[in-house]
C-alpha cells in the first residue's frame, strides 16, 4: 500500500472512530433494528463477483465493505483500496454494491459489510471462488497395441476447486475407472485410470475422458484417444453359387481381417499354383471362373499373412453336369413314388389281416360258448358246439 492509500485508509479509520465517539455522546443516534443484509456469492475463477449490502432503514449512516484481510474497499462511495479490479456499482444510504473483476482464488474468503451505528453493526458474506479444471490429458497409450496386451489409460486434470469428477466412455458407452484425488494448494489434481486387455474389437475404438465440474456449465472439457490394435489375420471364403454347374460364372472372395491388412492374399489349387487359364482370373482378393468346367474340380485355398501370423481357408469345388442334375432329379421322383406305393400296400395288408384275425377270434369264442356246459376243456367245447350244430340241422331236416 503506497503512502496515498495509507493516508486515505487512516482517515477513514479515524472517521469511523469519530462516529463511534459522537454516537457515545449522543450526537449520532442509532435507530433500533438497523442491520445490514448481505448474501454469500459464488463465482468462477476469472469471473466477476458483485457484493451487495442493503439496509432497510438508515438515518444517513455510512456503509463500508472490507475484504478478508480487514482492508477497507469502499467507505460509502469513496474507494479506499487501490485495486483496478474493484469498482463501485451503486452507493446510497440504503445500499452499497461493489464488483471485483477477474476474480482469483486468493480473493476467496469472508467479506464484511459494516453499518456505522452505535454500536457498529456488521454482516458477513463469504465469497467462494471455483477453480476451473484444466483440459484433461490421457497418458499410457502406446500405438500400436498388440492383441492381448494389458494397458492402462490414465486421465489427468489439474486446477479444479472443488475436486473435479472424471468419467470414461468407450465410444458412447460409459465405463468405470479408478479415481484418485490429490490436493495442490487450494486446488486439486484428479487422476482416473482405466485398465484394458485389448483385442481386435478395440481396434478403432475411441476412449474419451470427460471432466464434470460445477464451474463447467457452458463448456465441456474432454480428451479422446483412438486405439490402434494390431492382430493376426482371420480368413474365410465366400462363394457366389450354391451348386456350381458347367458353363456358369463363379466368384470366390477371400475375406481376410487383420491389422496390418494382409495384402495381398495368395490363391492355390490342390496345394500347388493355379492353372494358367484364360477363364480363371485373380483380381486382388477375388478368384473368378468365367465359365466353369469339370477340370476346375479341386480344393482351392486362400492364404493371408501379416507380421503377426498366417491364416487360411479352403473351398472344395465340384462342378456338376446340368443334364446329370436333371436325371438325378427324375430318379429321385421315381424312387419317391415307388416308396409311396409300397407304404400304401403295406397299410392295406395290415388292415385286412387285422379284420381277419378279429373275425376268427369271434367265431372261436362263440363255438366255445356253445359247447362249454359239459366240456372238460376248450377243444372239447368247440367239438361239442359243432356237434350240436350238426344235430340241430338234422333235427330241422327230420321235422321237415
Amino acid at each position: 500500500m503506497n503512502l496515498k492509500n495509507h493516508l486515505i485508509f487512516t482517515l477513514y479509520t479515524i472517521y469511523g472512530i469519530l462516529l463511534k465517539v459522537m454516537a457515545s455522546k449522543g450526537k449520532v443516534r442509532g435507530i433500533s433494528g438497523q442491520y445490514p443484509l448481505v448474501q454469500n456469492v459464488t463465482v468462477t475463477e476469472g469471473g466477476t463477483a458483485n457484493l451487495t449490502c442493503r439496509v432497510e432503514y438508515n438515518d444517513n449512516t455510512s456503509l463500508q465493505w472490507s475484504n478478508p484481510a480487514q482492508q477497507t474497499l469502499f467507505f460509502g462511495d469513496k474507494k479506499a483500496l487501490r485495486d483496478n479490479r474493484i469498482e463501485l456499482v451503486r452507493a446510497s444510504w440504503s445500499e452499497l454494491t461493489i464488483s471485483i473483476s477477474d476474480v482469483s482464488l486468493s480473493d476467496e474468503g469472508m467479506y464484511t459489510c459494516s453499518l456505522f451505528t452505535m454500536p457498529v453493526r456488521t454482516a458477513k458474506a463469504y465469497l467462494t471462488v471455483l477453480g476451473v479444471p484444466e483440459k484433461p490429458e490421457i497418458d499410457g497409450l502406446t500405438k500400436p497395441a498388440l492383441e492381448g496386451d494389458q494397458i492402462t489409460l490414465t486421465c489427468i486434470t489439474q486446477g479444479s476447486k472443488p475436486a473435479a469428477d472424471l468419467r470414461w466412455f468407450r465410444n458412447e458407452k460409459e465405463v468405470k475407472g479408478a479415481k484418485e484425488v490429490n490436493a495442490s494448494g487450494k486446488t486439486f489434481t484428479v487422476r482416473s485410470s482405466l485398465n484394458l486387455r485389448v483385442d481386435r474389437n478395440d481396434d478403432g475404438v475411441a476412449y474419451t475422458c470427460r471432466v464434470d465440474h460445477v464451474a463447467l456449465t457452458q463448456t465441456t472439457q474432454q480428451a479422446t484417444e483412438v486405439l490402434e490394435v494390431h492382430y493376426p489375420p482371420r480368413v474365410e471364403i465366400i462363394h457366389s453359387l450354391a451348386i456350381p454347374q458347367e458353363g456358369q460364372y463363379l466368384k470366390l472372395e477371400c475375406v481376410s481381417k487383420g491389422n496390418p491388412s494382409p495384402d495381398p492374399v495368395m490363391w492355390t489349387k490342390d496345394g500347388g499354383e493355379l492353372p494358367d487359364l484364360d477363364r480363371m482370373i485373380v483380381e486382388g482378393r477375388e478368384l473368378t471362373f468365367t465359365s466353369l468346367n469339370k477340370t476346375d474340380n479341386g480344393t482351392y485355398r486362400c492364404e493371408a499373412t501379416n507380421h503377426l501370423g498366417t491364416s487360411q481357408a479352403e473351398y472344395v469345388l465340384y462342378v456338376y453336369d446340368p443334364n446329370a442334375l436333371g436325371q438325378h432329379g427324375t430318379d429321385h421322383a421315381l424312387i419317391g413314388g415307388v416308396v409311396a406305393v409300397v407304404v400304401f400296400v403295406t397299410l392295406c395288408l395290415i388292415i385286412v389281416l387285422g379284420r381277419y384275425l378279429a373275425r376268427h377270434k369271434g367265431t372261436y369264442l362263440t363255438n366255445e360258448a356253445k359247447g362249454a356246459d359239459d366240456a372238460p376243456d376248450a377243444d372239447t367245447a368247440i367239438i361239442n358246439a359243432e356237434g350240436n350244430h350238426a344235430h340241430a340241422e338234422e333235427k330241422k331236416e327230420y321235422f321237415i
